[in-house]
């Protein structure tokens, strides 16, 4: 597991391979993480926005943005934590994530990023 905090707000992942799969006769690597998000600030403050770079050492990182997460846009007061899973393809059997959470202090509504800390995405060999 990684973490980092940023302004009071703990970032943590967990990753997980999931096997293979084939897509458009395509062979992937398929990598699930799991995210908590606690905020430990004294501030109310809500996810609007998330940003992420996937690095795929046999492709270019590709830029995934937009609004929440998993179509969430969770409002976490103080000592409150949300738990979100997601997943990725990649088409080689390393890479790596990271990127931020836009968030919204919800009493002055000042908008500033969370830091995602970077994680590998490794298939189980390559990771001992």
């Amino acid at each position: 597991m990684v973490e980092q905090i940023t302004k009071g707000i703990k970032i943590s992942v967990k990753t997980k391979y999931n096997g293979t799969s084939y897509r458009n006769n395509r062979l992937y690597y398929v990598f699930a993480y799991f995210v908590t998000i606690e905020n430990n600030s004294s501030q109310t403050v809500k996810l609007t926005d998330r940003f992420w770079k996937i690095f795929d050492s046999l492709n270019q990182t590709e830029i995934v943005e937009g609004e929440g997460v998993v179509g969430q846009t969770p409002i976490l007061k103080p000592k409150e934590n949300y738990s979100y899973s997601s997943g990725c393809f990649l088409e080689s059997n390393i890479g790596a994530m990271t990127g931020f959470y836009t968030m919204k202090n919800m009493n002055t509504f000042e908008k500033f990023n969370v830091h995602i800390p970077s994680f590998q995405l490794a298939i189980p060999i390559l990771s001992n």
